[in-house]
């Protein structure tokens, strides 16, 4: 059994920031922390990411009414090599931090180390954080953008910003109750250019183990949200339930489709990055929660294990996916 669950593991306090791109997309009001450029008022790129966890995280703690000082331990990743981003923030934290890297499933997996933490090491505020820029990923897993290279349609778009969330025992409306930890799948896909079908059977996976291990369906879901498949990978996930004869009504979604307007916003084939699924689920998924609409979500944040130096050599990428299960609390 590869899910673990928790009794009392709850949502203190989250928060995130975003670029402009993100700001103009479907879930623009949920983000009140936007810069208008992707430099956020910094001389690099680099910078800029660091700028956003910085204001992520500041927006975190402001709204739990915690400081540095009350924070015990925390987990946090990008996309850079060695994590740097998380790591050169982490510097001016000043707490207990383990880096994680899981591509853009570092999210959950994140989320999921805090709940641990909080559960059996019974600390009592825990930090998990992620974020991703599109000019630092570009630079480190296709070409810098002032390159001008063409993009395929299949492509997406990492995005610009940062999420943050402080996990804790104080029981609050959102609690933290599986997460469950997925395999590194490797179906021999090798297009760099197309992650999102990449992605697909680690997020598969991870979804049939965690129903199997919680003994559940989508009927006992009011949303499964999946981090970056994009539009391709979204209709191969589902194609792959339907033929398990799964009622999904409606109830799979993923929030690279979530947060831009795919149709209208020049983003390819829909968002990805470590920022996505974590913006997304700090934002709009909580909403959903607490403001009762939903009871139960669970996301499958999904990442592509992939280096550009073994993608040369002509070997496939392998994916994995880890869920993390939310659910309101009434008091």
């Amino acid at each position: 059994m590869t899910t673990l669950q928790f009794k009392n593991v709850y949502v203190q306090s989250s928060g995130c920031a975003v670029g402009p791109l993100e700001k103009a997309g479907p879930l623009g009001e949920y983000f009140t922390n936007a810069f208008s450029d992707n430099y956020c008022e910094e001389s690099t790129f680099e910078k800029a990411e660091r700028r956003l966890i910085k204001e992520a995280v500041s927006d975190t703690l402001k709204k739990g009414k915690l400081t540095t000082h009350d924070i015990a331990l925390a987990y946090g990743g990008d996309l850079i090599n060695q994590c740097a981003s998380s790591n050169y923030f982490a510097k001016d934290l000043k707490v207990p931090f383990v880096s994680l890297y899981g591509a853009c499933s570092t999210s959950a997996l994140a989320m999921g180390h805090a709940a641990i933490a909080v559960e059996h090491l019974q600390m009592k505020h825990v930090l998990a954080f992620t974020s991703s820029h599109t000019a630092t990923a570009e630079r480190q897993f296709r070409y810098p953008n002032e390159y001008g290279t063409q993009k395929k349609e299949t492509t997406t778009s990492t995005v610009t910003g940062a999420g943050a969330v402080v996990l804790g025992s104080k029981p609050a409306a959102i609690a933290v109750t599986a997460f469950t930890i997925g395999q590194v799948i490797d179906w021999n896909f090798s297009d760099a250019n197309d992650m999102g079908r990449a992605m697909v059977p680690a997020a598969y996976d991870t979804l049939m183990t965690h129903f199997k291990d919680m003994n559940r369906t989508f009927d006992d879901y009011d949303l499964v949200v999946t981090g970056d498949l994009s539009k391709l990978g979204y209709a191969m996930l589902s194609d792959l339930c339907l033929k398990q004869r799964f009622q999904l009504d409606n109830k799979l979604n993923d929030c690279g489709l979530m947060i831009y307007d795919v149709n209208n916003q020049p983003i390819f084939c829909g968002g990805s990055g470590c920022a996505c699924s974590m913006v997304v689920t700090v934002s709009k998924l909580f909403e959903l929660l607490q403001s009762k609409r939903m009871k139960r979500i669970l996301l499958i944040a999904t990442g592509a294990l992939l280096t550009p130096v073994i993608l040369a050599q002509k070997e496939a990428i392998p994916c994995v996916a880890h869920a993390i299960c939310f659910e309101r609390k009434d008091a």
